[in-house]
């Protein structure tokens, strides 16, 4: 393994087990940081709370009626080992990281720690892609607390490496956002709006279909789990009331897998012992998504 893969904790696998390097279909890529955190901190805790809920995954998918993992095995790098006063610094090692990964013909899924590290790993791809965030918040921020590379700020930084991106769920933002939305003509799916256009209960299929096309063939998923309503995600670092719920999430990428997904990333999973249902839930999409995008 590359020198940028060694670890710098003890060992944990997503699921409990570990396939071959070289068998490997998909790559955990675990990035405990949050240096920018400006609330709730301890997201730096979320990748390997994740990684210890997936290992209680029923590996058996009831929708898909397989064993995800026997068709996509899924390797667990050790955590990156990051420099957690540098926010560029910590962005170069994902990117890193990343790139590496996808040369060897392998599907990164990155694990954090907050959302800052999506810049990274998008720009990691070294290819056009079209993003589809799912997040309570619009993150488009020029720069936050004294850093164009804040959790605050990823989304704008990620708007200048592609030109489609396509943001779900959001029901917060400052005023410099707002207008920077305005200024630039950007349609923002929000979460009061996809919850008063529901029809039975579900996000309706025209949403559905408007949040699909605006994404290109080619597609890098961002999950900021404060998406989901506090009810569902209470471990967070910056929870929104009035979020979206599990399934309103999944027909949203099952409708998405119908593209070329090359990468996805979960972030801001804050651990909140002794209760343990925001990891399982962000171990039990992850295993989901990998599902939907990869498995055949």
């Amino acid at each position: 393994m590359n020198e940028l893969f060694k670890l710098t904790g003890v060992k944990k696998t997503y699921l409990g087990f570990q396939p071959s390097f070289d068998d490997a279909k998909v790559v955990v890529v675990p990035v405990p940081y949050d240096a920018t955190t400006s609330y709730g901190a301890g997201t730096r805790y979320g990748p390997s709370a994740i990684i210890d809920a997936s290992s209680q995954l029923e590996l058996y998918d009831i929708e898909l009626e397989k064993n995800i993992c026997d068709q996509l095995p899924i390797y667990t790098l050790d955590e990156l080992s990051i420099n957690k006063g540098s926010p560029e610094k910590t962005i170069e090692t994902v990117k890193q990281a990343v790139k590496h990964i996808k040369a060897l013909g392998k599907k990164p899924v990155v694990l954090g720690g907050e959302h800052s590290i999506t810049s990274g790993a998008i720009a990691g791809l070294e290819q056009k892609v079209s993003v589809l965030q799912i997040d309570a918040h619009a993150d488009l921020r020029e720069s936050y607390q004294g850093t164009k590379y804040s959790h605050a700020s990823v989304m704008r930084r990620v708007r200048g490496m592609s030109d489609d991106v396509v943001q779900v769920g959001i029901r917060s933002m400052c005023d410099e956002e707002a207008e920077f939305v305005k200024e630039n003509k950007i349609e923002l799916f929000y979460a009061d709006d996809l919850i008063q256009n529901k029809q039975n209960g579900r996000i309706s299929q025209s949403d559905i279909e408007k949040i699909v096309s605006g994404l290109t063939d080619n597609v890098y998923v961002t999950v900021d789990v404060d998406g989901f309503d506090p009810s569902l995600v209470p471990g967070t670092g910056t929870p929104e009331p009035g979020g979206l719920l599990w399934h309103d999430v999944l027909d949203i990428m099952k409708a998405v897998s119908s593209k070329n997904v090359v990468g996805f990333d979960m972030v801001e999973v804050l651990p909140s012992p002794p209760f343990r249902n925001s990891e399982f839930l962000a171990a039990k999409l992850a295993y989901k998504m990998m599902g939907y995008f990869w498995s055949t």
